[in-house]
């Protein structure tokens, strides 16, 4: 029944989700960190014109073990890491950076069910704060926006900010931006992502636009 119960009353009640909504899979997430850091790892050595034999003979890895690191098939430990960032001549944490530059996003379209809503907005374009939720206890503060965009509004620059949203549309359709990625939402749809990628509504396509925004971000002293 779509996780939702009924209660004597007749209302349906949402099940208590039992995972996390925010994160990947663990497995998931270790494969997209292992081709990351193998690509970039690749793309050193052969901006050095390095071989993977001499690769291997600088770190006193074995040619087998370099190969499987650059075509993502294996987890290199912490040790291995510094070891190819010496020999490459690179900080480590190079080799994260293309990991780190994707951000979460999941489309959920209407009748097809998540349940989370979050975001925020400026330029011209009606917001209404619905209540803020402190954090004293949780260590996270969160608060709900009613957007309202009409013909007066204007499209803006894309921004960043800390914190998680998702935008659950109400009424009207707008292509909404989220890193390299474009969103065409409509009335029941939701975009759930993570805010310190840049983002924005890109194109107006049906007004007026109302959509329920949600962010929450941790509480900083």
């Amino acid at each position: 029944m779509n996780g939702q119960t009924a209660n004597r009353s007749g209302r349906k009640q949402v099940a208590k989700l039992t995972q996390d909504p925010h994160s990947v899979s663990s497995g998931d997430r270790e494969k997209v960190l292992e081709v990351a850091i193998g690509r970039e790892v690749h793309a050193f050595r052969k901006q050095q014109n390095i071989t993977v034999a001499d690769l291997a003979q600088m770190t006193g890895l074995s040619i087998g073990m370099v190969s499987k690191i650059e075509n993502g098939n294996t987890s290199p430990s912490l040790t291995t890491l510094q070891a190819l960032a010496d020999a490459l001549s690179v900080p480590l944490t190079s080799f994260f950076r293309r990991f780190e530059e994707r951000r979460l996003a999941v489309h959920t379209k209407a009748g097809q069910g998540v349940e989370q809503e979050r975001e925020g907005t400026r330029a011209n374009h009606q917001y209404n704060l619905l209540g803020t939720i402190g954090a004293n206890t949780s260590g996270v503060i969160v608060e709900p926006y009613l957007i309202t965009l009409t013909a007066e509004s204007d499209t803006f620059p894309t921004f960043q900010h800390s914190g998680i949203e998702t935008i659950y549309m109400l009424e009207g359709e707008v292509d909404y931006r989220h890193g390299d990625q474009v969103y065409p939402l409509k009335p029941g749809d939701t975009l759930f992502f993570e805010a310190d990628a840049p983002h924005g509504p890109e194109r107006l396509v049906t007004l007026p636009l109302r959509y329920l925004s949600i962010i929450s971000y941790p509480q900083t002293n």
